[in-house]
């Protein structure tokens, strides 16, 4: 009798052990739902549609992008914050703007640094400082020098407080030591609409969103944000280049999971996005985008949203960004 029952003891024992690992074997059973906190058309939405139907094909689901705007992205955020950990519910989320809200007084309705696990990361866009082309700026010191010979002078425009061209801003003023004056704007439409006008003197904006607009001599690129030269324009130097040691600054998007999502789980869509990011058709339309393919292991993306909230909560912390 003794034996039996420890038999049966240890039966159960091996049955919890194999309970995760059976659970992410039949998993996924449904459908998969990818929720991009932003309106149909933008960056993110484009990151999401990227991937989502070659990471359908390797789960054997249909991955369903899902948008869901509102609150610079913060309503579809705290929804899959929320949601159940069993992998049908993710976020394609704009890293940035998520780390940046998290580190505002203003904070979410979720912790950032707590409501997720990173599966990977998915493409990663870089931005350029623009001027119009009345500012008498040809290069970035140039820029540099009108501002500190008058400070405040400079306006420079955003898609909105709190968004990663925003934020991009305060970084330029907190490593040049100059000081700019920010006019938010509700998109990044307008933003550049009145860039081109002679509205305002600047913004720091993605390249693709400034690249048709380059070609009409209205405005002038001085320089990419990333440590290297961006693809899509190869001749236009980075900041680091021009002598701005301590900036760089990339939109990243990356694909997060509730906290709790078993681990084997995590790892299987991990798995399907980095296999997507090595395929030539993906490579191609995030470079259409003015993008690069990036997925990681979810090691390597919590590393990379660890940097970002810690990045940029010491920005607005030395800012004072509201």
């Amino acid at each position: 009798m003794r034996t039996l029952a420890v038999f049966a003891a240890a039966a159960l024992a091996l049955g919890l052990a194999a309970g995760p690992a059976q659970a992410a074997d039949a998993w996924p059973s449904k459908p998969v739902r990818m929720v991009v906190p932003f309106p149909p058309g933008g960056a993110t939405d484009a990151a999401a549609r990227i991937y989502a139907q070659h990471l359908g094909d390797y789960l054997g689901q249909s991955v369903v992008v899902e948008n869901k705007a509102g609150a610079g992205g913060e309503i579809g955020a705290e929804y899959v914050a929320k949601s159940a950990p069993d992998g049908y519910t993710l976020l394609m989320g704009a890293v940035g703007s998520h780390a940046i809200h998290a580190a505002m007084p203003d904070k979410p309705g979720y912790d950032f640094g707590t409501a997720f696990v990173g599966v990977s990361m998915a493409t990663s866009m870089p931005m350029a400082v623009a001027v119009n082309s009345k500012v008498p700026a040809r290069n970035v010191q140039e820029l540099i020098a009108l501002a500190k010979a008058k400070p405040g002078s400079i306006t420079y425009g955003s898609a909105g407080p709190g968004t990663s061209q925003h934020m991009a801003g305060e970084l330029f003023q907190v490593v040049t030591g100059t000081r700019l004056m920010h006019v938010p704007y509700r998109g990044s439409g307008p933003a550049i609409t009145d860039l081109l006008g002679g509205q305002i003197d600047m913004v720091i904006e993605t390249l693709p969103a400034l690249l048709p607009q380059a070609a009409s001599g209205k405005i002038r690129l001085l320089a990419v944000t990333t440590p290297t030269r961006a693809s899509a324009l190869p001749e236009l130097p980075t900041l680091i280049e021009q002598g701005v040691k301590d900036y760089s600054v990339a939109t990243t998007y990356a694909l997060l999971a509730p906290a709790g999502t078993p681990a084997a789980i995590v790892d299987k869509l991990s798995a399907g996005m980095q296999k997507a990011a090595a395929m030539e058709s993906v490579k191609q339309a995030a470079q259409k985008l003015g993008a690069d393919a990036v997925a990681t292991s979810p090691a390597d993306t919590r590393r990379m949203l660890q940097q970002e909230t810690a990045r940029w909560a010491e920005v607005v912390r030395l800012s004072a960004a509201k």
